[in-house]
């Protein structure tokens, strides 16, 4: 059984593959881009360019083409099936504004269960279902949707870069990963294919914990089918995993930070190559404070295992956008001169943030969450010059709270500190739980489209398949460099 994205098209039976399909060798797979661009758009852009890293398109549509192709190949390379793969692809004006934009998506376009070579019972991405089965399970089946029964469709964004859609961003077209301040469209194509391929819960509804049912025609509260993911999605606090959760079970697990693991063997084998959990030790006159793990920025300079600091904590300021977004008033310059400020998220770009506190003085910046779970402050600017970490809500409020418990133990003239350093845990890994099972991005409030269907953004180094697209990633999909491959393998790639 077949459905397409069911909220668009009806479902349609399925016509049973023959056995001997799915027995043939599998053999490196074939993925063929299939454009929808219009005459003079897209990947038909006539605007002339200078061929650059690699990329030796001279113009915009054919840059853009070989960056495409050049992405497939690498797919094409790490993946065995006797299936084409066939991509839709187009450029598209996809909302943006000055400051942030959606730079494109990517979906398995149709999804299938009980064939042969499957899970009974279970949904599988198109891509996928047909490498199992052997054969193009949507072959001569009646098409509604002008896609032309593809497996993934994907759409980016054509004014990347261009005023009021992220100002000054485009798209880098290269092919070695020099982007700098750009956008490397590489690794963010190599990423969105991969969600198409079934790097995605796909079936389930995070929002409610609802599975598609057996029909492909709604999402239900019980009786719908699972995805293939459910069977290696393990939540330490609920101790289940997703295929024996209630829907709200699911609901409440999409929203469990740092709770929900990955148990998949090829995953799980592979995450050694993540790295000693990066920790924030602080000590108060009281005592030691509970130890923070904390995401480096990346921006500034890198921070370094050893001292920070002492801790500052910084007031509000009246007319501001948000915590730390204007210049610092003579109190909070007094405040975090030669210290480390602690700043709350949200107003403005985490670069604005430091620069203020730097103006004023201080030496580094620890930057809290707004909402629950981890996070990986953004940005670039290389204004900034000093150091700069994302950690919890819940671990800045400690450390905001020692920092006003600390005053009492001190003098008149000298007010009690709390001191910080960085350090590593080596018993834990970055991105893991406490059994070395990766974690699933899981913040709370939970962030649609991006929740579960993720690597969590503690995990470090950083992964292709995290939420954000980090300078620092290579075009490798497997160990030592990447863990997307590995999980692609739980599912039966």
């Amino acid at each position: 059984m077949r459905t397409n994205q069911f909220s668009r098209n009806a479902v349609r039976s399925l016509i049973a593959a023959a056995c001997a399909l799915s027995c043939l060798a599998a053999e490196a797979a074939t993925i063929r881009i299939q454009s929808r661009d219009a005459a003079g758009v897209g990947f038909n852009d006539p605007t002339p360019v200078a061929p650059i890293g690699g990329n030796t398109g001279t113009t915009l549509g054919q840059q853009r083409l070989n960056v495409y192709r050049y992405v497939a190949d690498i797919w094409e390379r790490n993946l065995n099936s006797n299936v084409e793969i066939v991509v839709s692809a187009a450029w598209e004006n996809l909302t943006c504004t000055a400051t942030s934009a959606t730079l494109g998506s990517a979906s398995a376009w149709n999804i299938w269960h009980d064939f042969p070579g499957g899970k009974p019972g279970t949904w599988y991405p198109q891509a996928l279902a047909n490498k199992l089965a052997g054969t193009n399970l949507s072959a001569g089946q009646p098409d509604t949707t002008g896609y032309d029964n593809v497996d993934i469709k994907t759409q980016f964004n054509a004014r990347l870069g261009q005023p009021g859609c992220l100002d000054n961003s485009p798209f880098y077209l290269g092919l070695d990963g020099n982007a700098g301040s750009q956008v490397n469209f590489a690794a963010t194509l190599l990423h969105e294919l991969g969600h198409g391929l079934g790097f995605s819960v796909t079936s389930v509804n995070t929002s409610n914990g609802y599975r598609i049912n057996a029909a492909g025609t709604a999402y239900v509260a019980t009786g719908g089918l699972p995805s293939v993911w459910e069977e290696f999605m393990y939540d330490n606090t609920a101790q289940k995993s997703w295929l024996n959760m209630s829907s709200n079970e699911r609901r409440l697990s999409a929203i469990n930070p740092l709770q929900l693991a990955w148990t998949g063997p090829n995953a799980v084998a592979g995450a050694s190559i993540l790295a000693p959990l990066p920790i924030v030790k602080a000590t108060s006159p009281a005592g030691n404070v509970p130890v923070s793990l904390y995401s480096a920025s990346p921006f500034g300079p890198a921070p370094t295992v050893g001292k920070l600091g002492a801790l500052a904590n910084v007031a509000p300021q009246a007319g501001e956008l948000g915590h730390a977004c204007s210049a610092f008033d003579a109190a909070n310059t007094a405040a975090v001169r030669g210290k480390v400020a602690i700043i709350d998220r949200g107003g403005c770009n985490f670069t604005v943030k430091v620069i203020n506190a730097q103006n004023a003085g201080a030496v580094a910046a620890i930057l809290v969450n707004n909402v629950a779970g981890t996070f990986t402050p953004g940005g670039a600017d290389p204004a900034v010059r000093i150091p700069s970490v994302g950690v919890t809500m819940e671990d800045g409020a400690a450390l905001k709270a020692a920092v006003v418990n600390a005053v009492k133990y001190g003098t008149r003239s000298a007010p009690g500190t709390v001191m910080a350093s960085l350090a590593t845990d080596p018993t834990r890994k970055a991105g893991a739980d406490l059994a070395g099972r990766p974690l699933l991005y899981t913040p709370n409030p939970l962030i649609g489209g991006s929740s579960v269907s993720h690597w969590d953004v503690s995990a470090f180094p950083n992964l292709l398949m995290e939420p954000n697209i980090s300078a620092d990633l290579t075009l490798q999909v497997s160990p030592p460099k990447d863990l997307t491959l590995p999980l692609l393998k739980d599912l039966g790639w």
